[in-house]
């Protein structure tokens, strides 16, 4: 089984990812923008990392219900 995606919480709809993080950056992914739309969070397609938005409706810290 695979460990759960990382999860990171932003406060801006526009967020950048390049796999890196735990890794050099130069073992991670060509740098890709991407857009939070209204689901609250978006997905990396290299990477699977989830950027949630702070207050969004997919943030549970806030109280939301999960979807």
């Amino acid at each position: 089984m695979l460990p759960p995606p990382e999860t990171i919480r932003v406060k801006t709809l526009r967020v950048a990812c390049d796999g890196s993080g735990e890794v050099a950056p130069a073992l991670g992914h060509p740098r890709v923008y991407l857009h939070i739309d209204d689901s609250g969070f978006v997905d990396c397609g290299y990477c699977d990392r989830r950027f949630l938005l702070e207050g969004g409706p997919a943030d549970n810290a806030t109280g939301a219900d999960p979807k």
